[in-house]
């Protein structure tokens, strides 16, 4: 008998992290190893538990699921990372691929639709849910409506953030500037700087105004 797949759940909501370790536990062929509710513990989980698919959420507490995902295909390149969110945009959906993931499945998907992409993932196979499929179908038939991103790494969001960023804002002012928390902002600070690999505000200003945000843009 072949050993059973070893699964981790990521997902920062207590009652359908635990949905979905009851739903994983009761496949003959699954074991779920362990659960993490943000995305640092998700890496440190990964490393520990080693498990041969991760059921990653998107939107996590400190670094969010893309550079969860990242980080542990970095670490652990046999590790495959199901994405399971509510995000069904393009944007996510290919930042998600760009950083290692080999499933993506909107949450609502139904029980043996996640079982059969954490055993898919398992496999080594790449698999999408319906809605996801239809996009990444259609994305390759038209091409990308726009050119690529600077920073394709960061979301749309992450780049307005650093855009102000660059132009010396303090956070308070990116707040009230795009009418999001303090809290929000520092998340987002946080998570541009893990993913550019600069160490301050000092290093991502630079990055970003050789790229072009900020005082540079024309």
């Amino acid at each position: 008998m072949n050993a059973r797949l070893r699964a981790l759940v990521v997902d920062d909501h207590p009652l359908f992290r635990f949905g979905l370790c009851t739903v994983l536990a009761q496949e003959p062929t699954i074991e779920v190893v362990g659960e993490a509710a943000n995305g640092r513990d998700a890496v440190s989980a990964a490393r520990a538990f080693q498990p041969d698919v991760v059921v990653m959420d998107l939107h996590l507490p400190d670094i969010d699921g893309i550079e969860a995902t990242r980080q542990i295909v970095n670490e652990r390149p046999d590790t495959g990372i199901v994405v399971l969110t509510m995000f069904n945009d393009t944007e996510s959906v290919f930042a998600a691929m760009r950083a290692g993931a080999r499933g993506y499945l909107l949450k609502g998907s139904g029980q043996e639709e996640i079982i059969r992409a954490v055993h898919a993932v398992g496999r080594g196979e790449a698999i999408f849910g319906p809605d996801i499929a239809t996009r990444v179908i259609g994305f390759f038939n038209t091409g990308p409506t726009t050119s690529d991103p600077i920073f394709p790494e960061l979301t749309s969001r992450e780049r307005e953030v650093l855009a102000l960023i660059a132009d010396g804002e303090s956070n308070s002012t990116i707040a009230r500037r795009l009418s999001l928390s303090p809290k929000t902002v520092r998340n987002h600070v946080s998570s541009i700087f893990t993913k550019l690999q600069v160490a301050d505000r000092a290093q991502a200003i630079v990055r970003a105004r050789k790229a072009g945000f900020g005082e540079t843009q024309s």
